[in-house]
């Protein structure tokens, strides 16, 4: 006998496919690696999707190393270690997106030409420190927008690149959340 779940419809979910039938679907298409055949969402535009979050997460970690190093005055060294902090976290979200898009079959584009076009956020480079935590807080906003829209886009057809695109959007909202602070913390 075949160890299965039993079908049932009844309860308003999904059939369980036999086992049988899984082993011999992972037999198939095995250069395709982790992207089988109930891969429900379109990969190509997936991976498009994910380039320009990659994208986007490059021009940020740039912006905030440009401001970590850029940053002066009395209040700066605490903002300015913020924005270290924040340029990692964006290089560990570039991390993950290029490995998922690796995963999905595509190829990560980390090419200088182009970045600036791709990225939804835009590099302002900002003058004074009021002016950086303003500017990184509209990217972040932007950031923020744009993941919301690629989850809602992904629906429950790719449930691991939506709960990446999740987590990445959890700690933009913290990154917009303590840059908000410190603006409002800034004496104009």
């Amino acid at each position: 006998m075949t160890d299965h779940i039993s079908p049932d419809t009844s309860n308003g979910r999904p059939r369980m496919t036999d086992i049988a039938v899984l082993r011999q679907r992972a037999r198939q298409h095995i250069e395709e690696g982790a992207v089988t055949d109930g891969y429900a969402a379109n990969r190509e535009a997936v991976i498009h999707m994910l380039n320009g979050a990659l994208a986007t997460e490059l021009v940020c970690v740039l912006r905030y190393k440009r401001h970590y190093f850029m940053a002066a005055g009395i209040h700066s060294e605490p903002v300015a270690a913020e924005f270290l902090e924040h340029a990692n976290e964006e290089m560990g979200h570039a991390d993950q997106l290029a490995k998922r898009i690796v995963q999905l079959q595509g190829e990560p584009n980390f090419s200088p030409d182009g970045l600036s076009a791709r990225s939804h956020a835009e590099y302002v480079p900002g003058t004074t420190l009021r002016e950086m935590i303003k500017e990184d807080l509209i990217a972040e906003r932007i950031a923020i927008e744009s993941y919301r829209e690629m989850i809602a886009y992904l629906g429950q057809d790719d449930p691991t690149t939506r709960r990446i695109l999740v987590d990445i959007l959890a700690v933009e909202e913290e990154h917009a959340d303590e840059l908000s602070a410190l603006l409002a913390g800034m004496k104009d």
